[in-house]
């Protein structure tokens, strides 16, 4: 028996040497795990002060994003307003132009103003007529008791659809 009782307590002291350095290893990763905690719980505690801020900067942000929304859409109506305003300026424009081409054109086909220019209307002492607005050449041949074909003859190559104010004309005499 002697040797068993001297096997088991070896055994026992192995066992024993194994739950102290287990119980020591324990220690020891607790006590580093408590080392790494407390910097941790430094930095949770600063994030959880954050939370409250992000929360504020997020409402912030929201706020902006609808103001900056509406802003765009304001000034994209304006910048609408104004260029109808301006088309319909140009459309104005476009109109006294026109005005204004066709009276130089009117003023460039009826030379009147000029010196030596027979006025229109009225029967020039060499014959012949100045076509005057509105003149066709039936007007022209009752305003002096002729004949439409007379006036055509005196004049050969006239197209009538084409009088234009100022052109001189022959009317052959009675």
């Amino acid at each position: 028996m002697d040797t068993l009782s001297r096997d088991s307590n070896s055994s026992s002291n192995i066992l024993s040497y194994v739950g102290v350095g287990a119980g020591v290893l324990a220690l020891i990763l607790s006590g580093v795990a408590l080392a790494k905690l407390s910097p941790l719980q430094k930095t949770v505690a600063a994030h959880d002060a954050e939370i409250p801020r992000i929360a504020t900067v997020e409402g912030e942000l929201r706020a902006a994003t609808a103001k900056s929304e509406s802003d765009n859409k304001a000034l994209r109506q304006g910048v609408q307003d104004a260029l109808n305003q301006l088309g319909e300026q140009i459309g104005t424009l476009r109109g006294q132009v026109t005005k204004v081409e066709e009276a130089m054109k009117a003023k460039a086909a009826a030379p009147a103003g000029k010196a030596g220019a027979a006025p229109t209307g009225v029967l020039n002492a060499d014959g012949t007529y100045s076509i005057a607005p509105g003149d066709t050449l039936a007007k022209i041949a009752r305003k002096f008791a002729v004949k439409l074909d007379a006036i055509e003859a005196e004049n050969p190559g006239l197209n009538p659809a084409h009088l234009k104010v100022g052109q001189k004309i022959r009317v052959p005499k009675k």
